[in-house]
């Protein structure tokens, strides 16, 4: 048997022996069997939502990235800006923006 024939065949045999994909557990996979499931949930929500891209407030293209904790940057209008440690906008942040606007509103109601 040639040189180049075992090639192939330990090529074809690491792809047989090699692991599937995870199918639950996702990014944190990494983690195997330590620290529980239920911990290893909530750090999978966390992490999947500080790698995804978010939407741009000012260029309006998906393509807000996280720099550190509450720093994100996007990509496409190189702006900076302020969020949350894990998602781009929090659900204090929402509920304070909705408050300011209505307050506008009703200051320019009155004048």
């Amino acid at each position: 048997i040639n040189a180049e024939y075992m090639g192939v065949f330990n090529l074809l045999l690491l792809f047989i022996t090699m692991g599937n994909h995870t199918k639950k557990v996702g990014i944190c996979g990494k983690y195997g069997t330590r620290y529980g499931a239920t911990l290893r949930k909530v750090i999978k929500k966390m992490e999947v939502t500080q790698h995804s891209k978010y939407n741009c407030a000012f260029c309006g293209k998906d393509a807000v990235t996280r720099l550190a904790t509450g720093i994100w940057k996007c990509k496409r209008c190189k702006k900076t800006m302020a969020g949350g440690a894990y998602c781009l906008s929090t659900a204090a942040a929402v509920t304070v923006r909705t408050a300011v606007s209505r307050l506008r509103k009703s200051q320019a109601d009155k004048n």
